[in-house]
C-alpha cells in the first residue's frame, strides 16, 4: 500500500511563521572581558582637590587656576620649556612643511609648517605609573 505525502501546515495569511531561534556560537568578543573607559579628570577638579586640602576658597581655587593656564600659555609662546619636577617637561615645537597625501582620493597636498605643544613625562611618573 502507497502512503500519501502529509500536506503541509498553511499558517493564516495575518501572521508570519516563526522561527525557532538557532543555537549560536559565543563570539570571540563575547569571551574577552571588555575595556572599561577611564575616568576623565579636569585641571579644574584637580584644583578644586587642592583648594579643599589648603583650606582655599572655592572662587580662588578657580582664580589659581586660571592664573596658572594663563602663565603656563604665556612662557609656551615665548618659546620656553615649563619643567615640572616629578612630572615632565612641556615644550612647543616646531614641524616643517611637508608633502601629504588625501586617502580617499591619493592626492598630493603641501601641509604647512606649524608649532605642537609636546609633553615628555618625568621619571618618577613613568615608575609611579
Amino acid at each position: 500500500m502507497a502512503t500519501r505525502p502529509v500536506p503541509a501546515k498553511k499558517t493564516p495569511a495575518n501572521k508570519a511563521p516563526v522561527k525557532k531561534a538557532a543555537a549560536k556560537k559565543p563570539s570571540l568578543e563575547a569571551l574577552e572581558p571588555k575595556a572599561v573607559a577611564a575616568p576623565v579628570v579636569t585641571l579644574r577638579t584637580v584644583f578644586e582637590q587642592l583648594g579643599e586640602a589648603h583650606d582655599l576658597p572655592k572662587k580662588q581655587t578657580l582664580g589659581l587656576l586660571a592664573d596658572f593656564v594663563t602663565a603656563i600659555t604665556t612662557h609656551l609662546k615665548t618659546g620656553a620649556r615649563i619643567r615640572m619636577n616629578g612630572l615632565g617637561i612641556l615644550e612647543v615645537k616646531t614641524r616643517a612643511a611637508r608633502m601629504g597625501r588625501n586617502p580617499a582620493t591619493g592626492e598630493s597636498s603641501q601641509i604647512k609648517a606649524s608649532k605642537k605643544v609636546t609633553f615628555r613625562a618625568a621619571e618618577e611618573l613613568k615608575e609611579a605609573v
